[in-house]
């Protein structure tokens, strides 16, 4: 898509969230260059970014309207990118790790957009979410993210059901990307690093920025014609998807990956492979 096009969002005003982060960052530093009036809202303020927690419902009724305040009273666009991204045991008890992942990814999203939609629909405005091609190909130990991004997807077609005559609603689902949400699945030793094929911050970047811009922007969009073929299949060939990805980390377990992450133990013997291959 040209640069002519991305120029059509000079002018707008327009919020981010999660805007400290990679994503939200990078969108908020285009977006000015392209001439928006762009605000973002993060748990860590910084310079043209409001502090605001999205699991907090007090704050963000306070803030939301106060950014919309800063962008003139008007809101055209509203880009969610706030996440984050837990590795979870999901034969244990539902934990902290797991109430973040759904209060950040899918309630923060919720909250957020109900605080901003008296304005985004008097000014027929646009919500961009962000969910990821997890959403539609879970794997091990990212259980509560696969579950929460998944649950977006949801949300943001039932939201285009209830007030797409007045607002337009776009999904768009990255790939991996390596940016510190992974880091506590790193620290959890079950990161996907170099296990998946890799895009760019920029890809998901001008991939949302295309769909903020464009006149009639697509329902659902990958960031990479990659991702558009896995969004296809994940969805067309489930069956096939689930097959893949079993074998794919079973291979991957029984090589030695993950053999000294705790969160796998019971999955290595659920596999007959209770510790690294060297020691068994």
């Amino acid at each position: 898509m040209a640069l002519g096009t991305l120029e059509n969002l000079s002018g707008r005003a327009v919020i981010v969230t999660g805007a400290s982060g990679a994503f939200g960052s990078g969108t908020l530093s285009v977006l000015r260059h392209l001439g928006a009036n762009a605000i973002g809202i993060d748990r860590k303020p910084d310079d043209g970014v409001l502090g605001c927690d999205v699991t907090d419902g007090e704050q963000v009724r306070e803030v939301v309207p106060e950014a919309i305040d800063r962008l003139g009273g008007r809101l055209d666009r509203l880009i969610h990118f706030a996440g984050v991204g837990p590795a979870v045991d999901l034969g244990a008890e539902p934990d902290a790790n797991v109430y973040d992942a759904l209060e950040v990814n899918l309630l923060g999203t919720w909250r957020v957009t109900a605080a901003a939609l008296p304005a985004l629909v008097r000014d027929r405005g646009r919500v961009l979410v962000v969910a990821s091609l997890l959403a539609g190909l879970p794997v091990p130990f990212a259980g509560a993210y696969v579950v929460s991004k998944r649950a977006l997807t949801a949300y943001a077609d039932s939201l285009r059901a209830e007030y797409g005559m007045r607002i337009g609603v776009t999904t768009v689902y990255p790939g991996y990307v390596d940016t510190p949400i992974h880091d506590r699945s790193r620290d959890a030793g079950v990161a996907l690093d170099g296990l998946v094929p890799a895009e760019k911050e920029r890809d998901t970047v001008m991939t949302v920025l295309r769909a903020a811009a464009a006149t009639r922007p697509k329902r659902d969009v990958a960031s990479t014609r990659l991702g558009q073929s896995a969004l296809r299949f994940t969805r067309h060939a489930p069956r096939i998807v689930d097959w893949a990805v079993t074998n794919q980390l079973s291979g991957l377990v029984r090589a030695g990956h993950f053999s000294d992450a705790e969160i796998a133990r019971g999955f290595r013997e659920r596999l007959g492979v209770p510790g690294h291959p060297e020691t068994t």
